[in-house]
């Protein structure tokens, strides 16, 4: 009974009333009040996680985490592919670019620079960064490069073989990746700490109640973040077209609002010295967002035969590249240091700012 009366349970049980009332639509009081619920769902999102990654050990809570944020986003794209048509051909490669950018450059920027300031250095496992980025830089050249130079559609467009040759290819990647990080090269993406850290601490005993109410609300939270946001995005969007700012940008907000919860847990690991886990986090779920995601979308697509734009312009391939590059020079001797983090983070305002002033 306990367990039912945190914040964490009625936070997300009240964000569920608040949807299914239909008030969101009358009010703008009850837009931000649902605004409030999205962000404080996402932080419940963030601590059953923790529960359940705690329960089942590394690297499978990473792993749930990452294909929790994947099921969100994918729901998200789908639904406003469905309910706006050909108004939204490039939403999917919008968010799945604004998401890979986000995390490369963010979140990873993030943890190196937060991590570096309170424990100066950080060791992390150089086998699992180069497993996850050869499988993340495949990917991304499938998905968000070649359809710009392809020929066979004009425009940014795969045709119809291609685009199921590149999901096809994603998936296989994508499982492969997982096979790796769980079964044969498990112990490359297992944490390195010190044991005489201050912050290193003895695993919390999680009962079978607190691991179950712990899945099922995760479930729950994931859920009302999906369709608060898929609510109040035409509202995000009102918003941004009245500035006189890109529509591009309700892709990067959505991105940052899905990926919340993986960024805070991801954080929260770097200041507590434990650097693999928010690698995994960070380089699993851009493997996640594009590896399910491109395959999910594109199968809604065939099916009720929408097109779909996924090539990326010239400048933003090399940003890009530049955020993928950067990131393999960071993390290629097995320790961390500030400036990583600072060079990522000025990537990502370099990317937010040419998009407002192309």
């Amino acid at each position: 009974m306990k367990l039912l009366l945190q914040w964490t349970v009625i936070i997300p049980v009240l964000a569920w009333m608040l949807f299914f009332s239909g008030l969101i639509h009358d009010s703008t009081i009850f837009q931000i009040i649902a605004s409030v619920l999205l962000v404080f769902s996402v932080m419940s999102a963030v601590h059953h996680s923790e529960i359940i990654a705690e329960r089942v050990g590394e690297p499978y809570g990473t792993i749930i985490l990452a294909i929790s944020i994947t099921v969100i986003e994918v729901s998200i794209i789908v639904s406003l592919m469905m309910s706006e048509g050909q108004e939204a051909v490039s939403l999917a490669r919008d968010t799945v670019y604004a998401a890979t950018m986000l995390i490369l450059n963010g979140i990873v920027g993030l943890c190196l620079l937060i991590g570096g300031l309170k424990h100066y250095e950080q060791n992390f496992s150089k086998p699992s960064v180069t497993i996850a980025l050869v499988s993340l830089i495949s990917i991304v050249v499938f998905t968000l490069v070649f359809p710009t130079f392809t020929q066979s559609v004009a425009g940014s467009y795969y045709s119809v073989p291609q685009l199921v040759f590149a999901s096809i290819a994603c998936l296989v990647i994508y499982s492969t990746f997982l096979f790796a990080q769980t079964k044969r090269y498990r112990q490359y993406f297992l944490t390195i700490g010190d044991d005489e850290d201050e912050d290193t601490v003895e695993p919390l005993p999680i009962s079978n109640n607190m691991f179950f109410t712990s899945l099922v609300f995760l479930i729950v939270c994931l859920g009302i973040v999906v369709l608060l946001a898929k609510t109040l995005s035409p509202t995000i969007e009102s918003i941004i077209t009245g500035f006189h700012l890109p529509k591009a940008l309700v892709g990067v907000i959505i991105a940052a609002i899905i990926l919340l919860p993986e960024g805070i847990a991801a954080i929260i690991a770097a200041k507590k010295n434990r650097l693999q886990t928010s690698i995994n986090l960070s380089l699993g779920s851009a493997l996640a967002s594009i590896g399910l995601t491109i395959p999910s979308v594109a199968a809604v697509c065939i099916i009720y035969d929408i097109r779909i734009i996924l090539g990326l312009d010239i400048k933003s391939i090399i940003l890009l590249g530049l955020s993928v590059f950067t990131v393999m020079l960071s993390l290629s001797g097995g320790k961390t240091n500030i400036v990583y983090g600072v060079v990522l983070l000025v990537n990502l305002f370099a990317f937010i700012f040419l998009m407002i002033y192309p």
